[in-house]
């Protein structure tokens, strides 16, 4: 994948004039994600502890579009001063992208699952869209200009044992912290939506699987149910989030869109629970 900014036409861009933070920005789906928006003229708030690779990614995009601030999502303080940021460096804030996320222990037995790597991803994959929901909501109400609030859920969220524990749950709940907030902020033009990927080809993903990008791919081959276009890639996330934070998404608030060619209805890991 090419790590130069490509030019979208003026006429097709789907975010000018947009401000974001996207939490996880340096790296996998967050950063796929800052570079799409960018191509579709977003000013971008890259939030995330690679301090490194979230200047890195900065500097390839230009500073007039993309800045990049140290935050940790479970870090209240943190997810504040990220939007207040945003706000102070291009003046608005439009999108919300809370995107930051941890693997769980790979244990799927209740039994062995631990409470310190339950709090953790907790912590991580639900307090934190909780810190980015609220921040946003906190600087977008007031500015009467509307906005959209975008969480990475997960396709665990429908699919039985297909992750462990923590994860699981943690994803299921960031369903019903979008349902809540969309509720609520829908009066003020506020959208509140997720996605829920499968497994995606990044650097998490493989190193918590154990696989290299081809036995990656030839494993997804084989549980999905959409056969001949391979592994799910971040890009693929990326789009799906454009979509939602763009105006083609204009009327879509509550909703979680899974991006997991169809897993989520056909479970291949229905059958895994056995003694």
């Amino acid at each position: 994948m090419a790590n130069s900014v490509v030019v979208v036409p003026a006429s097709s861009r789907k975010l000018e004039g947009k401000v974001a933070v996207i939490t996880g920005g340096a790296s996998g789906i967050g950063e796929r994600t800052a570079r799409l928006f960018v191509e579709h003229g977003a000013r971008v708030v890259v939030a995330d502890i690679q301090d490194e690779a979230g200047a890195r990614i900065c500097a390839e995009l230009g500073a007039d579009n993309a800045s990049y601030v140290h935050c940790d999502v479970t870090n209240e303080d943190d997810v504040a001063a990220a939007v207040d940021y945003a706000v102070a460096t291009f003046g608005a804030l439009d999108v919300m992208f809370n995107n930051a996320g941890v693997s769980a222990a790979a244990c799927y037995s209740v039994r062995e699952s631990g409470k310190a790597d339950f709090e953790r991803v907790l912590a991580v994959n639900l307090v934190g869209p909780f810190l980015g929901t609220k921040h946003a909501a906190r600087v977008m109400v007031p500015a009467r200009r509307g906005g959209c609030i975008i969480g990475t859920a997960s396709a665990a969220v429908a699919v039985t044992g297909g992750a462990p524990y923590s994860y699981t749950c943690a994803k299921r709940a960031l369903v019903a912290l979008t349902e809540n907030a969309a509720a609520e902020l829908g009066r003020h033009g506020i959208r509140v939506n997720c996605v829920s990927p499968s497994w995606v080809a990044t650097p998490l993903t493989l190193g918590h699987l154990g696989l290299d990008t081809a036995a990656f791919e030839q494993a997804m081959e084989a549980v999905t149910n959409l056969r001949g276009v391979g592994g799910l890639q971040a890009d693929d996330v990326a789009t799906a989030v454009l979509f939602l934070a763009s105006d083609d998404g204009r009327y879509i608030s509550g909703h979680n869109l899974f991006v997991d060619g169809g897993i989520s209805v056909a479970n291949p890991f229905k059958g895994m629970f056995k003694d």
